[in-house]
């Protein structure tokens, strides 16, 4: 594998779970829920495959976010179990304008991918989504997430309602969940708080797909 890799799969746990929040980042746009939007990838295309994906490790929520208004979710691929994801297939000019807009920067440079060669896991820089890690390969192919640093651990903060809910129709569409078997998932997470209930989360999802 060298710097020159055309494409690689994305595998998203978090929000990019949705669709429509991911197409934001390829379309430009404002995600369901949120307030912040984005320019768009330099390549607006769709992802070229999707499929529903298990990811090693657990999922938490952390951080303060500007686009939705609580915490957001981070993977720790070292942690025990298994977590539920989406994989798309981008391209390597995509996957790095996704990458930019997640950390606030404007799209249009090309992330050095050349260590997926020999490296299961390598960090871009110090920020919440600047860690990447090679999960596994779908037909030849990388299958890649970003998450923050493990060392540097990220402080608990429970998600707002529309971050959930981009979340749990995600999971709907990708996985085929409904709505509490998706809550049930979403209240096993770290961080989520004890302001939510699973039967909260149900009554969020109810409805949607």
């Amino acid at each position: 594998m060298t710097s020159e890799t055309s494409e690689i799969w994305y595998a998203a746990y978090g929000s990019n779970l949705d669709p429509r929040r991911l197409a934001c980042y390829l379309q430009g746009g404002t995600p369901p829920g949120g307030s912040r939007a984005t320019p768009g990838a330099r390549d607006p295309r769709p992802p070229r495959a999707a499929r529903a994906v298990s990811l090693p490790g657990d999922v938490y929520f952390a951080w303060n976010s500007s686009t939705w208004g609580g915490g957001v979710a981070f993977l720790d691929p070292v942690a025990a179990g298994t977590s539920p994801g989406c994989a798309y297939l981008l391209t390597h000019e995509q996957f790095s304008d996704v990458v930019a807009q997640e950390m606030h920067r404007p799209p249009g440079v090309d992330l050095d991918l050349g260590v997926l060669g020999g490296q299961r896991s390598w960090a871009f820089g110090d920020g919440r989504y600047e860690t990447m890690h090679v999960l596994d390969a779908i037909d030849g192919v990388p299958v890649v997430t970003f998450t923050a640093p493990t060392t540097a651990p990220l402080d608990y903060l429970a998600p707002s309602g529309s971050y959930l809910t981009v979340m749990g129709v995600g999971l709907m569409g990708s996985h085929g969940w409904d709505a509490g078997e998706v809550a049930s998932y979403l209240m096993g997470c770290r961080g989520i708080g004890g302001g939510w209930t699973v039967e909260s989360i149900s009554a969020l999802l109810a409805g949607r797909r």
